[in-house]
């Protein structure tokens, strides 16, 4: 290690924020691993343009026009023409700032305004529909935006946003019907917008002026000229810590990291995604919708998270992009199913034949666990998840039922992708399992500072980088020097250059004695209990030395194992008794001495992430 690190600290290069030594691997330097069939784009026009041009009559999306009924198809055409329609509109309404704000569920509609806004030259701005009227107005103002689109869902909450100029509100189901449906339940929430001189309008309303423009000749969409390198994207972060800031973006931020993915994860035009991530994120709006479209798919949006299943039934689709709470939900029901039915026996012995297979270039897995494909909707072939460690058994298990899993790492600063683990290298993947694979192709990350163990924080530089955060340049500066971003993260690389992450910086527990204890590893470790649903690992307030966790444990399960939910004391001691058994395969300066058991589920981010400083031990009393 020492000699790795100094041969790589001999070449001439920058070394920002006071690095003493550090270890750095290159995307390009894992060409064997990326497919070629890339299409180069600049802006997210190009991106559109393109897929319309080759897939015009294919479906780009399914929507449902009530809840409850058949999923239908929009085509590429369609959509095309929708863009320009409303990007007509929103050069005609936007003010001198040219921010519009979108908010709302997943949808057609949704989407549909985000490229007309991006693709009209304007800066969009996304924002989570969980957030309330208060702090959407804050961060209305941070971004200096008086447009909004929303859903009628939340329009209520906008009602007393007295610096929303133009507010157009998007119905979630049933926006592509006939405009002599009565709209007026759709404003009965905004009528002070209208008592005060502002514009309230209808989604569908607009979208028929801006055909009519077209018709009549207006070129002035068609007309823009997009700079690839100006901010076309103000997103705000989600973070499990501190308060949210603006992250400026570019279309070269984003179409660079579209082409990036597509190395990683081979996507085809007849593949069917299911969007079940809130889209405001990065991680949802960049894989799970522009991706998607950049590669002539198409998307289905799903109807909420009890629907996943039959959703999944209803739309077929053959690809998925998930955090790991969602895969880790869908494991968990599937191995509860196998073992109610009494043949867990059975179960293993096809996983242990699936295994030996593969090993000869055998791949029996779909025709083994047949039940099981059938059971997510009979066509899955592709997982992709991100925004948190997934556990390497779960990732595992999936590989032996016939679906791959693609494991990524990124941030909203990096738009998102950093590392993903590729698809073409299945053997090594699954043997890899907890890695988050090998930088994109255009990046690099640094591992600064190492440990004995290799283990220091993730740098992290490439095109994908934002621009830094919107009037916030002190911010900006603590984190970006010389193209580089600190990502916060801690993390190593194995002896083939595979990143593996450790925790946060900000995370991690120094003991009296030295030692670096960082929770996320702890959390993933006993997180494997099947009385555990999750957990919070942190240093205790009454010593820094101590390590606590918090625990949420899993009812069902332990209903299912014991007759009957125990009682609050039983409970308790019950999980504590667990913890100690599960100490015994922790280091003695690792071990958990403080255990609390809650009630509720923790406060969590829309990426169903623990949000560690809203969870305190005072709020479980």
């Amino acid at each position: 290690m020492d000699d790795m690190i100094g041969t790589i600290n001999s070449e001439v290069v920058a070394k920002p924020f006071g690095v003493n030594s550090f270890i750095e691997k290159k995307g390009s330097d894992y060409g064997r691993y990326w497919y070629k069939d890339i299409r180069e784009i600049m802006t997210l026009k190009e991106l559109l343009d393109g897929s319309i041009e080759n897939y015009s009559e294919r479906p780009s999306f399914w929507v449902k026009e009530k809840r409850g009924g058949e999923y239908i198809p929009i085509s590429y055409e369609v959509l095309g023409r929708d863009v320009e329609a409303m990007g007509t509109m929103m050069l005609e309404l936007t003010d001198d700032e040219r921010r519009v704000a979108i908010i709302g569920e997943g949808s057609y509609e949704w989407i549909a305004s985000y490229l007309a806004v991006m693709n009209a030259g304007l800066v969009v701005v996304p924002i989570d529909k969980e957030l309330g009227g208060d702090e959407i107005k804050n961060l209305l103002d941070a971004s200096n935006c008086h447009t909004v689109i929303c859903s009628s869902e939340c329009a209520s909450k906008l009602s007393n946003i007295i610096t929303i100029t133009d507010l157009i509100i998007t119905e979630f189901y049933g926006d592509r019907v006939s405009l002599e449906d009565e709209p007026k339940s759709l404003l009965k929430d905004v009528t002070e917008f209208e008592r005060t001189g502002r514009k309230v309008y209808l989604w569908r309303e607009l979208l028929v002026k801006g055909e009519d423009k077209l018709v009549r000749g207006d070129t002035s969409f068609a007309d823009v000229e997009i700079d690839p390198n100006e901010m076309a994207a103000i997103l705000f972060t989600s973070g499990t810590t501190g308060t949210p800031k603006g992250v400026m973006l570019t279309h070269r931020n984003i179409t660079v990291n579209i082409m990036d993915v597509c190395r990683v994860a081979n996507i085809h035009p007849w593949d069917k995604t299911l969007s079940i991530l809130p889209i405001h994120h990065t991680y949802e709006c960049t894989l799970g919708m522009l991706l998607v479209l950049y590669r002539g798919a198409s998307t289905a949006f799903c109807e909420g998270m009890k629907y996943i299943v039959k959703n999944m039934h209803e739309v077929e689709n053959t690809v998925v992009i998930v955090v790991p709470r969602v895969l880790e939900m869908i494991h968990g029901r599937i191995m509860k199913t196998i073992k109610k039915s009494g043949k867990e026996k059975t179960f293993r012995r096809a996983l242990k034949a699936s295994r030996s297979a593969r090993k000869f270039g055998v791949n029996v897995s779909r025709t083994l666990f047949k039940q099981i494909i059938n059971e997510l909707g009979g066509k899955l072939r592709l997982v992709i998840t991100g925004a948190a460690a997934l556990a390497p058994d779960i990732c595992r298990d999936f590989e032996d039922f016939g679906i791959m899993v693609l494991q990524g790492y990124g941030m909203t600063e990096c738009t998102p992708l950093i590392t993903g683990t590729p698809q073409s290298a299945s053997r090594t993947r699954y043997d890899k399992s907890g890695s988050v694979g090998v930088p994109v192709e255009t990046g690099a990350v640094r591992i600064i500072n190492p440990d004995e163990n290799g283990i220091g924080e993730i740098l992290f530089k490439g095109p994908n980088v934002m621009l830094g955060y919107y009037n916030l340049p002190e911010s900006t500066n603590e984190v970006l020097e010389d193209g580089w971003l600190r990502t916060g993260d801690i993390g190593y690389f194995d002896a083939d250059g595979w990143l593996f992450l450790t925790g946060r910086a900000k995370n991690v527990i120094v003991t009296n004695a030295g030692e670096n204890i960082y929770p996320e590893e702890i959390e993933d470790y006993i997180n494997r209990h099947p009385y555990i649903s999750d957990s919070m690992v942190f240093a205790s307030g009454k010593s820094e030395d101590v390590v606590a966790v918090q625990i949420l444990p899993d009812k069902d399960e332990i209903k299912d194992e014991l007759g009957s939910v125990p009682s609050d004391d039983e409970l308790e001691t019950l999980i504590k008794g667990v913890i100690t058994e599960l100490n015994m395969g922790l280091a003695p300066f690792r071990r958990i001495r403080e255990v609390y058991v809650r009630k509720e589920d923790f406060v969590r981010t829309t990426t169903r992430k623990i949000k560690r400083q809203d969870n305190k031990l005072e709020d479980l009393k």
